[in-house]
């Protein structure tokens, strides 16, 4: 019903920045929880931001609070997610997803509904 493209990763070096795109397709998510996880080698995928259907309460990882911003463009069916100061530890596959339960626990990986199929962001020191 949803199908979800993620862009825009890549390799940048420490202290750079990146901005990924998840598109979304077969419907509209403007009523929709968005999310933004990772996952490295050897680990488990991990949450690391989220924006709620309304497009005003957003949640973060400790990890990266401060770094990262999420948002969202309803008109564009599209949600970003803008990556300054980036650590090698935030190598891994970005994976973005929606909820469609409006009021979801987004932080919990197992509430999402849809996934995309990730996309490579690598930070070298």
């Amino acid at each position: 019903q949803v199908q979800l493209v993620e862009s825009g990763g890549g390799l940048v070096q420490a202290g750079g920045s990146l901005r990924l795109s998840c598109a979304a397709s077969g419907r509209t998510v403007s009523s929709y929880g968005m999310g933004w996880f990772r996952q490295a080698p050897g680990k488990e995928r991990e949450f690391v931001a989220a924006i709620r259907w309304n497009g005003v309460s957003t949640y973060y990882a400790d990890s990266v609070k401060g770094r990262f911003t999420i948002s969202r463009d309803n008109a564009k069916n599209t949600v970003y997610l803008q990556m300054h100061s980036l650590q090698p530890e935030d190598t891994a596959v970005y994976y973005c997803a929606a909820d469609t339960r409006r009021f979801g626990e987004l932080t919990i990986r197992d509430e999402y509904d849809y996934w995309g199929q990730g996309t490579q962001v690598t930070v070298s020191s």
